[in-house]
């Protein structure tokens, strides 16, 4: 197995969140992404590490029996959006499953026996489907850019692989027309003006991302142009009132409460805010959540899928609920508090932790929105800030970032001594690893469910209660 050779195998499994392995003639194991159980593919060897391959997909030579004869997205394939588009819904909440079994069994069983307990079986709930399969996102960044070298100019999302073509995905099955709509009318009155996108290797241009935000339950939108300042004064000044007459003349379902301008000169390709001017109406819009209420500005954190996040948080309250509703709960890794305020019903104070100060302040005012007053939100390191904490308490819930919980940060919470706990996580094999901290110093997995918020990716939530069996 050499760098650059051309390979055919045949996928025999696919590990969290999209790893196809396939096994060589010479039996090396070779890991592919963006493939399906059962595909028979030819792949190009690009790295070779303690005798295990990583390969890029070129071909696939035969479908699987897996997949659908039509797939619902015009761009699937193309795009680096979707993977799992090409399955039935029911399998892919079949392969979430499994993936979501294959990292945390072991980690479970382990634990049963040398310590006894529930099997896995026992405790494992499986997948929720996501309210809507399609159509079901609140938010979509969309980059600026050409899907050829020097073609025309194109607003969507990167090409499946690459990291410069863009795929203007007009069609796009996860978000509702409106989407499209907006991505159509912003893509063509930039074309017609002869505005350059920023080139990331040059440095020069002027466009680079469109922000759509829109609420599933009140239908009210956000619109937010991020640029470069390379344009400026009386020209910036008629382009943006002509996208901003040309966004209000359109006929959607929902209703535009926001258009907004953001600057970025940063070299990172990414959405960062360098400063935004309100172009029309408001910066934040409303969405609600289980009977509740929440502001949200352009760059807060929220949950993707609204109707999944209903699916999640109630997940999560039946979770406390049945370990006897705390009086004083944590809720680590906050965010803009929308765990906290569904909890606040179910206990007496909750306390929640965040590092983005804005995301805090955020909550405080969401807080207030809906009246609840046995909310605090304190503004920082997780670590740091539980030193300065004196309420005790008696019950935790962690949703941390993608990677998981500092180990420092982990052993200080596990200090507590708390006889129950939630970890939510949106990626399960940060999960494993930090339940196997868990387990050691004394915690018991009770109950694991997954929400899949992510139809169409191969991303899924899982909530897990633990509690306390030895001190």
């Amino acid at each position: 197995m050499k760098k650059g050779q051309i390979c055919e195998g045949i996928v025999e499994r696919v590990s969290f969140p999209n790893k196809g392995i396939i096994t060589l003639e010479n039996g090396k194991k070779v890991v592919v992404k963006n493939v399906i159980p059962g595909q028979k593919i030819s792949f190009s060897i690009n790295k070779v590490r303690k005798g295990r391959g990583e390969g890029r997909l070129l071909q696939v030579l035969e479908k699987s029996f897996m997949e659908l004869k039509e797939v619902p997205c015009e761009h699937f394939g193309i795009c680096g959006g979707c993977t799992y588009l090409n399955l039935s819904y029911e399998r892919q909440l079949d392969l979430k499953e499994q993936q979501v079994r294959e990292l945390l069994e072991p980690v479970c069983e382990a634990f049963r026996q040398r310590r006894g307990g529930k099997s896995f079986d026992d405790i494992f709930e499986g997948v929720k489907a996501s309210p809507r399969q399609f159509a079901y996102r609140n938010k979509m960044e969309f980059s600026f850019g050409d899907s050829v070298k020097d073609g025309p100019l194109s607003l969507g999302m990167h090409k499946r692989g690459s990291f410069h073509d863009i795929v203007t995905v007009c069609g796009c099955k996860i978000v509702d027309q409106d989407y499209s709509d907006i991505l159509l009318a912003v893509l063509t009155y930039f074309q017609d003006q002869n505005i350059p996108y920023y080139h990331k290797m040059r440095h020069t241009g002027y466009l680079r991302h469109l922000l759509v935000r829109k609420a599933a339950k009140t239908g009210e939108i956000l619109i937010d142009l991020v640029t470069t300042s390379q344009i400026t004064g009386q020209k910036q000044e008629r382009l943006l009132e002509g996208l901003k007459d040309k966004l209000l003349q359109l006929h959607l379902e929902g209703k535009i409460v926001g258009i907004l301008h953001t600057l970025n000169d940063s070299l990172a390709d990414a959405v960062i805010n360098q400063g935004t001017n309100v172009l029309y109406g408001q910066d934040y819009f409303y969405e609600e959540i289980l009977g509740l209420r929440f502001r949200i500005s352009p760059f807060s954190f929220f949950q993707t899928n609204s109707l999944g996040a209903e699916v999640l948080y109630e997940t999560v309250r039946e979770f406390i609920a049945d370990a006897g509703n705390g009086r004083v709960v944590y809720d680590l890794y906050s965010g803009t508090g929308t765990i906290a305020q569904i909890l606040a019903s179910v206990t007496e104070k909750v306390i929640g932790v965040e590092i983005v100060e804005e995301a805090v302040e955020a909550a405080k005012e969401n807080a207030k929105i809906n009246g609840l007053q046995n909310c605090e939100f304190l503004a920082g390191d997780v670590l740091k800030v539980l030193e300065h904490i004196s309420d005790q308490p008696d019950f935790i819930v962690l949703d941390p970032p993608r990677d998981g919980i500092h180990p420092k940060a982990l052993g200080r919470i596990i200090d507590y001594g708390v006889d129950k706990m939630v970890y939510i996580s949106c990626k399960p094999t940060s999960l494993a690893r930090d339940l196997e901290i868990l387990q050691e110093r004394g915690y018991m997995v009770e109950r694991v469910s997954c929400v899949d918020m992510f139809p169409g990716t191969g991303h899924v939530e899982t909530v897990v209660l633990m509690s306390r069996v030895e001190k």
